[in-house]
């Protein structure tokens, strides 16, 4: 019994010669209807009538499952779904002229716009890769170029019906450009100075609040209270699409007031609160490149050292200083991650300096601590009384949170005498203390013959123990 389909047809094409002969084609074709009364004609492309049995039961069950998407299916090029993807960044407000759309233009389209969707693999991309890295690109850029060529594929997947079956494996390069720059104040305030004057506010207003730069150009008077000192960034304005609220500072709220001012004075209908004769300021790299150069923040080339972005690891690591809960200063710069946030709370210089300074001031206090002890014995254990007795041995553990609990864990009146191995009773328990710490110790005086160092912000692990050989 046949398997052939019984939906559709399969047949050859005819042609009429000049002599009025009329002689079969050897590829066999396929006729369908798509259930909606269309009827589409596709060539199998093989003259083996198994062949075309085989696209045309693929052709039906594709229908069946709403997957058809017509005999141009295998005729997509990529450069239709490029379309798609600078559509979909239209439609829904992405940032379209500033990255897909120049991206798309000078890169993707030239090179893969003219090949078919179904022909691509990954060793194409990955020649792509390599002819952009001849071009000196980062490995960073290329990576950004690619994933704009995977949403290509995701949305031709997503489509009803779909244009592309699958999404082939396109890899990404590794990143290692990881950038560690910040600004200290007195830089800062140098780069202030010399930026124009509509631009000064966009760096103070950086540098107080760790904010993204296109979540600074974009902010509107109706997100800003100054009546309660507070800046309002609406879900779906930031990267993340979270919104948070900024407080302001008293220097970045007298900013916000005068740029009010002028803004009520002279241009009454500009929206923005960040403006450039009435607009909204779209860039400003050739202000900060002569800012930096007046500043003095330059390489050996010339070429800036610092860039606006660094004034957002510099926002972070100001809040981790001032002592806000890292939880808190996570809300105002709006990270999500920790691992992330770690990034941008950068150790500078100063802090090395400020931590070998307190390392020194530990070493020195030790050795204070250790002249006092006169007994001979470890830093915190008082000398051996001569003719002690043992006992049973006794090990209490415990989190302390203030020097005062030591001492009365160490005067402790249960910590009596125990029946000695002889029979009668021994002395009072020696009391000894051993300790952990990872910071800055200081010397705490405890009850006569004790001292104890104690971490200044840690909580120390101390141990009390009587042991009838004194061990």
């Amino acid at each position: 019994m046949s398997n052939r389909p019984r939906l559709g047809s399969i047949y050859r094409r005819r042609k009429r010669l000049p002599d009025r002969t009329v002689i079969e084609l050897p590829n066999w074709w396929i006729k369908y209807s798509n259930g909606n009364g269309r009827i589409f004609r596709e060539s199998s492309r093989s003259s083996r009538i198994q062949e075309a049995e085989k696209l045309l039961k693929q052709r039906i069950q594709q229908i069946e499952d709403r997957l058809f998407a017509g005999p141009k299916y295998d005729r997509i090029l990529i450069g239709e779904l490029l379309d798609d993807l600078i559509l979909d960044y239209r439609v829904n407000g992405k940032s379209l002229k500033d990255f897909a759309d120049p991206i798309v233009r000078c890169h993707l389209r030239p090179y893969f716009g003219r090949m078919r969707a179904t022909a691509f693999t990954t060793p194409d991309v990955q020649k792509y890769m390599a002819e952009r890295r001849d071009a000196a690109a980062a490995n960073a850029t290329i990576n950004r170029e690619c994933a704009l060529l995977r949403r290509a594929f995701n949305l031709g997947r997503r489509q009803t019906p779909p244009k592309v079956r699958f999404v082939p494996y396109i890899p990404k390069l590794k990143e290692d450009n990881v950038r560690k720059g910040f600004l200290e104040h007195t830089q800062f305030v140098d780069l202030r100075q010399a930026l124009p004057d509509e631009i000064k506010p966009v760096l103070t207003f950086a540098y107080y609040t760790g904010c993204r730069r296109e979540e600074i150009l974009s902010l509107g008077w109706s997100q800003v209270d100054l009546g309660r000192k507070i800046v309002r960034l609406e879900p779906g304005t930031t990267k993340n699409d979270e919104g948070r609220n900024l407080p302001l500072v008293p220097e970045l709220f007298e900013t916000l007031s005068m740029q009010k001012s002028i803004r009520d004075v002279k241009y009454p209908q500009c929206p923005w609160v960040f403006f450039r004769r009435g607009k909204r300021i779209r860039d400003f790299r050739g202000a900060w490149e002569i800012a930096c150069k007046a500043a003095k923040l330059v390489d050996a080339e010339g070429n800036p050292t610092r860039i606006f972005h660094d004034l957002r690891r510099t926002g972070v690591r100001n809040l981790i200083r001032a002592g806000i809960p890292e939880r808190v200063a996570m809300m105002i710069s709006g990270h999500r991650s920790r691992s992330v946030f770690e990034r941008y709370n950068i150790v500078s210089e100063r802090d090395l300096q400020e931590a070998a300074r307190r390392l020194e001031n530990y070493i020195s206090q030790m050795a204070g601590a250790e002249s006092r002890n006169t007994s001979g014995t470890l830093l915190g254990t008082p000398a051996k009384p001569s003719g002690q007795t043992g006992g049973d041995k006794l090990l209490i553990t415990s989190k302390v949170r203030h020097c005062a609990k030591v001492a009365e864990l160490a005067d402790a009146p249960d910590l009596g005498s125990g029946p000695a191995r002889g029979g009668g009773s021994s002395p009072p328990f020696r009391t000894r203390l051993s300790h952990q710490w990872v910071a800055e110790l200081q010397p705490v005086s405890l009850p006569p013959g004790l001292t104890v160092p104690v971490a200044s912000w840690l909580r120390p692990v101390v141990r009390l123990s009587a042991s009838p050989d004194g061990q």
